[in-house]
């Protein structure tokens, strides 16, 4: 009961999730901080990270930032008072994070970043990232061949202070901007939600309404803007997402979303995981701090073997 009132008296109640079965030891305890798991895709790393924490017998807490630099700090600080060994960290931004990851150092912990990267290196011990640019590359391409080379467009970009944003929309653009017939006529930010999608696509039908596709920067802003084609009567409009979501696994299973493109998000914070158990136990990873995975496009043909961001 102390332990309860002591959490909440600090302003982070409702932020654990279970992982500490009996009281933890600060000795074997790993923080998994990620943004909000409203997204489901934070919350496969959560889930991820935590099962494979325990499975190698750490002990866990499990919170999050909600993509609040200010929340983020809080979170390590909660982290660094629990003596936690390790950190494993999905950020709140590539630049708005480095001094927080250096805090952690500082305080003797060491953080392995996964899915997003910050803008120095030296800081953090690992940064293990999809390969935002190869992914985008792969669903650009899908679009091209699903608009026939050719029509209007728009494009939906996540937040612009994460890093990945930029980077899929140079994918997407290296590969679509050398079809000229193709013409994006608006492009616009959801930040990656999906209520924000579904409002800013309402907006785009309405001033372009010979619109012939969407490509997005996210599964979860895919959603919000197929909603909106659909509630509009436009569910002929071709939309691209990225992520490898179930939800839009089974739109693309029912004849809705054309494609996304799966990162490996339950796999790389396995992969955090383990690499913090190896420097704990032997001060090194054995791997370089950038770390990239591929990704691979989600189409008809195999989206029913896609479940929770890996594949069966």
């Amino acid at each position: 009961m102390r332990f309860t009132k002591a959490l909440l008296a600090a302003g982070i109640a409702g932020t654990l999730v279970l992982g500490f079965g009996a009281m933890a030891q600060a000795a074997d305890l790993i923080a998994v901080i990620t943004p909000s798991h409203d997204n489901p895709f934070f919350k496969a790393e959560a889930e991820g990270a935590q099962k494979r924490a325990e499975a190698l017998g750490y002990d866990t807490i499990v919170l999050v930032h909600d993509d609040d630099a200010n929340k983020q700090m809080e979170r390590i600080d909660t982290a660094i008072a629990r003596g936690a060994k390790a950190i494993i960290l999905d950020n709140a931004g590539a630049d708005a994070t480095v001094a927080a990851v250096q805090k952690a150092k500082d305080a003797g912990i060491p953080s392995f970043l996964i899915d997003r990267e910050i803008n120095v290196t030296g800081v953090a011990v690992a940064q293990i990232v999809s390969n935002n640019y190869q992914g985008a590359q792969l669903g650009a391409q899908e679009f091209v061949k699903l608009m026939g080379e050719k029509g209007n467009y728009a494009e939906l970009v996540g937040r612009e202070a994460d890093t990945n944003a930029g980077i899929r929309s140079q994918g997407y653009h290296d590969v679509i901007d050398d079809y000229p017939d193709l013409k994006m006529v608006a492009r616009q930010s959801a930040n990656w939600s999906q209520t924000e999608a579904f409002s800013k696509m309402e907006s785009i039908l309405q001033a372009h309404p010979d619109i012939k596709g969407v490509i997005s920067g996210n599964d979860t802003m895919a959603m919000g803007a197929w909603a909106a084609l659909t509630a509009a009567g436009r569910t002929d409009v071709i939309l691209v997402g990225f992520d490898g979501s179930n939800d839009v696994r089974d739109s693309i299973k029912q004849g809705g979303i054309k494609a996304t493109v799966l990162q490996p998000a339950y796999r790389q914070a396995e992969l955090a995981v383990e690499q913090a158990d190896q420097y704990l136990k032997t001060g090194k990873t054995g791997q370089p701090e950038k770390q990239l995975m591929d990704c691979l496009l989600i189409t008809p043909d195999n989206a029913g073997k896609l479940e929770t961001f890996a594949m069966k």
